[in-house]
């Protein structure tokens, strides 16, 4: 059988006797119970598709929705249930129902498979991402209400939905997702990175596990062999904090149970008993020096800036996991050009001053994402400048001195955001085919316009200003034909009966514009 080196402490010997680390037994079972929530996520897929309509995402982020209108989901509901539970058993769910935590520990097989065992690297502030991410989620739109003066939302039940990915990102985004937050962070800082550095619910489960009584502890059996901790894949030192509490402390433990399937002396076990004192904390050792910490804050700093809502397309958790990466990297990046000898993770970089393979493939790709950084700063910059001026111009009299100041401010930040873009945004290109609108560029609005409306179907607003520019040159037909998949979105609409009636006063007696009409009404 392969030995796995022990994380002994300095002065430790591993007793004679205890043999080599064996696999653990739960690990397979976990595996297979991970299988079948991916499983019961599909059915969820199949059930609204062959329906209409089922139950609202069983996804925690889905509780922001009801801090923010009331509306209880079953993405709330299954959030409090896992608050509570943790706050009694510790945090199984994450070790054991995570879908997250299943690409992370694929990843880490893969990895051990080729001889790279991810390491975990351990940041002072990097740990604080999570707490902050959870505030963003969970509290601020509260909060926000309550400053605001309106109070927390009246509260409704809504458990089921017809919509169910509206809220979700495309399978891009989802794919991009999973590549970051499952596999690449898992090399870069290791097995647990995005659950330690990214994921706001383990911040929630992390604080609700520091007051659980259920927690892996330990009986005078154990010998201090280090084999719990070497397969551990939350992070934690397992046989350390046995030894000096008697019981795990560290809020990172997942409840894996591998620890326990691999004691030989069946030291270990699950059970209740007394808290841990308020002085029991982890003991931890740091990978990067205050000035590398300093380093990660300000890149990571900058990065969530550059990707939060990049392209109106990268949600938080992408965000987070991109500035992460961007962080690492230039931390590595320094050490690579100021060391002689570096190694990150098992794969060395530099040897004797000279770069090897890998090392030649990190200067192009640490470079790289943060060049990527910099430029999708330089475009979120463009467009919220652009965004600010056009809320300027809104509360400004329309054709005053100031009002135009602020228009062509907008449209040339807007501009240069869309030229300087790397991916379309039909957000972006609505809002400046707006701004174009006012200034009475009308053939250049017409074009962006067009282009937000196709690169999102959902998109009204720039329909109905489409509407109105093809209306304006006289191309009656295009123009309703806009105005009916503005209907075919929402029928509600209150733009919609306006817009209609401004075509029956411009073309009274064109046929589109009077088959439109009977359409609605026949609607």
């Amino acid at each position: 059988m392969k030995r796995v080196p022990l994380p002994l402490l300095e002065s430790e010997v591993a007793p004679a006797g205890c043999g080599p680390v064996k696999r653990s037994s739960r690990a397979w079972k976990r595996a297979l119970v991970l299988l079948a929530v991916h499983g019961a996520i599909a059915a969820h897929l199949v059930h609204w598709q062959a329906n209409g309509t089922t139950l609202t995402p069983l996804e925690p982020s889905e509780a922001g929705e009801t801090l923010t209108t009331g509306a209880i989901n079953a993405g709330f509901v299954l959030l409090v249930l896992l608050i509570l539970s943790t706050l009694v058993l510790g945090r199984f769910f994450c070790g054991w129902a995570c879908h997250v935590v299943a690409y992370q520990d694929a990843c880490a097989w893969l990895l051990a498979r080729l001889g790279w065992k991810p390491k975990p690297i351990r940041s002072r502030l990097l740990v604080f991402v999570p707490l902050l991410a959870a505030f963003e989620m969970f509290a601020l739109p509260s909060l926000q209400r309550f400053l605001a003066g309106h109070g927390f939302p009246e509260l409704s039940w809504h458990l089921t939905t017809d919509s169910f990915w509206e809220r979700f990102p495309g399978p891009w985004i989802a794919l991009t997702t999973l590549l970051v937050a499952g596999f690449a962070l898992v090399w870069f800082f290791g097995a647990k990175g995005f659950c330690t550095y990214g994921c706001p619910y383990g911040a929630l489960f992390g604080v609700a596990e520091r007051v659980a009584p259920g927690r892996i502890r330990v009986t005078d059996a154990c010998e201090g062999c280090g084999h719990c901790t070497a397969v551990c894949t939350s992070n934690v030192r397992v046989h350390q904090e046995v030894r000096e509490h008697g019981m795990v402390v560290d809020a990172g433990c997942m409840k894996c149970l591998d620890c326990v399937s691999v004691c030989p002396k069946e030291a270990l076990y699950f059970g209740f008993g007394p808290l841990p004192k308020v002085s029991q904390r982890a003991k931890r050792r740091f990978d990067f020096g205050w000035g590398e910490e300093l380093l990660l804050a300000l890149v990571f700093g900058l990065a969530i800036y550059a990707f939060r809502g990049l392209y109106g397309a990268v949600p938080l958790l992408l965000a987070i996991g991109l500035a992460l990466l961007a962080a690492g990297s230039a931390v590595a990046l320094a050490r690579l050009v100021r060391r002689r000898e570096l190694k990150w993770q098992h794969v060395a970089l530099k040897r004797a001053g000279r770069l090897t393979r890998g090392g030649a493939l990190a200067c192009a790709l640490f470079p790289g994402l943060l060049a990527f950084t910099g430029h999708s700063a330089f475009v979120q910059w463009q467009a919220r400048e652009g965004n600010r001026a056009l809320s300027e111009a809104a509360a400004l009299a329309r054709g005053s001195s100031a009002w135009n100041e602020a228009v062509e401010r907008a449209a040339r930040h807007l501009s240069r955001a869309s030229a300087a873009g790397l991916v379309p945004s039909a957000e972006l290109e609505n809002k400046l085919g707006q701004v174009l609108v006012a200034r009475g560029a009308s053939a250049e609005a017409e074009t962006h316009l067009a282009r937000a409306a196709e690169l999102d179907p959902r998109n009204k607003s720039a329909r109905l200003f489409l509407a109105h520019l093809l209306s304006e040159r006289g191309a009656m037909a295009a123009a309703c034909a806009r105005l009916l998949e503005v209907h075919a979105l929402d029928p509600a609409d209150p733009q919609l009966a306006s817009s209609a009636a401004a075509l029956a006063q411009r073309a009274p007696q064109d046929p589109a514009v009077r088959a439109l009409l009977l359409e609605l009404a026949v609607r």
